[in-house]
């Protein structure tokens, strides 16, 4: 089993910044990678970013790519996602998850979620 859970949600004007953190317990050895997706209201979820654990490689969503920063403490099993230069269509619950092994692109594992609030 593998616990997640987020943080640093907010109300922030926009051209604003917020970090957010998810805090991994459990099982997390296994894990290959950690990702954070967004839902808006009415919206699908869509990912966001992700980072693996050993080699700390990104990639983002082009949405994101210069605004966002995805990073890990490997020591504290916490991820991290900065957010500068936010805009209101960022507006969403953000969640992070557990992706497990690099062959399987599924998530199995989520956080409750964080909401992102950012007002024009």
């Amino acid at each position: 089993q593998v616990q997640l859970v987020e943080s640093g949600g907010g109300l922030v004007q926009a051209g604003g910044s917020l970090r957010l953190s998810c805090a991994a317990s459990g099982r997390t050895f296994s894990s290959y990678a950690m990702g954070w997706f967004r839902q808006a209201p009415g919206k699908e979820r869509e990912f966001v970013a992700a980072i693996t654990w050993l080699a700390g490689s990104t990639n983002y969503a082009d949405s994101v790519k210069g605004r966002f920063t995805i990073s890990r403490d490997n020591a504290k099993n916490t991820v991290y996602l900065q957010m500068n230069s936010l805009k209101p269509e960022d507006t969403a619950v953000y969640y992070c998850a557990r992706r497990a092994t690099p062959w399987d692109s599924s998530y199995d594992y989520w956080g409750q979620g964080t909401q992102v609030t950012v007002s024009s």
